[in-house]
């Protein structure tokens, strides 16, 4: 027993190593640089990147993070309903099958394709008569982020919604129970694990995202994540590279809190559906 557990850990190493290559070097090296200033360990880094700009750009890319999260939960909730209670097969596989593309649909792609629709020369702002500038906003970049974030609900809500049992619905009509008592008392409880998770897979989707921000909106909306890439590349400030580590060790504690709450609703919500 103990012979074919060794052989086992043996077996694993080849992966172990290729993680401690690929994750654990970068870390270090993150962890490091974000707690040394002018060559000596310092908290310094970490109480700047907590201040100022950078504090408001890290509340910005929460703020922007938990819109796009709810409304895209509830939008990519409503349309993953309706396509399960379909009894059309092709427009289920139609909706899904586009779901998984858009859902990986992102960076400069998914910003140009914004700015040629509804941007100040685009094709359809003309047409509806929106203000110049509106898409380079706040609002127009939750837009564009939903873009993703409703088709990767689809793809979390679908198998979920998928395995709610016809005979929970009939049990609850038989014992004298409305549509509302059955949504209510069995259906939300069920589904309310991975509804949570999806928002927060969503919150983490959004909070993480660069490409797009920094093509569409630069720095009118601050984002934590373009504030990182000005320090690294000195286009606004030489010399603070140290405080994008910092700023980068704040987003893998947030993107850390985010797995710590989503992993347990995932395991929750199997547990019902399985």
């Amino acid at each position: 027993m103990n012979r074919s557990g060794s052989k086992g850990w043996l077996g694993a190493l080849p992966l172990l190593a290729f993680f401690a290559l690929v994750f654990g070097v970068p870390a270090i090296a993150l962890v490091a640089g974000a707690f040394t200033a002018q060559g000596r360990p310092s908290l310094a880094n970490l109480s700047q990147s907590l201040q100022g700009g950078y504090l408001v750009a890290m509340i910005g890319s929460v703020k922007l993070s938990a819109v796009v999260a709810l409304l895209g939960a509830v939008l990519g909730t409503f349309l993953a309903y309706a396509v399960v209670t379909s009894r059309l097969t092709f427009l289920r596989e139609a909706v899904l099958t586009a779901s998984g593309v858009l859902a990986n649909f992102g960076g400069v792609p998914l910003a140009f394709f914004w700015i040629a629709t509804l941007g100040n020369s685009g094709v359809v702002s003309g047409l509806v008569g929106l203000p110049s500038g509106s898409l380079y906003t706040f609002w127009g970049l939750v837009v564009t982020y939903l873009y993703f974030s409703i088709p990767l609900m689809v793809l979390v809500m679908a198998p979920a919604l998928d395995g709610l049992r016809p005979q929970w619905r009939e049990a609850a009509a038989n014992n004298g129970a409305t549509a509302w008592h059955y949504w209510r008392f069995v259906a939300l409880p069920v589904l309310t694990p991975s509804m949570l998770g999806g928002v927060v897979l969503l919150f983490g989707s959004a909070f993480s995202a660069y490409a797009t921000a920094n093509a569409m909106v630069g720095t009118v909306v601050p984002l934590v994540t373009l504030k990182i890439a000005s320090a690294l590349t000195g286009d606004v400030l030489i010399g603070y590279e140290n405080i994008a580590l910092a700023l980068s060790l704040d987003m893998v504690v947030v993107a850390g809190l985010v797995m710590a709450i989503y992993l347990p609703l995932q395991k929750r919500s199997s547990r019902w559906l399985h």
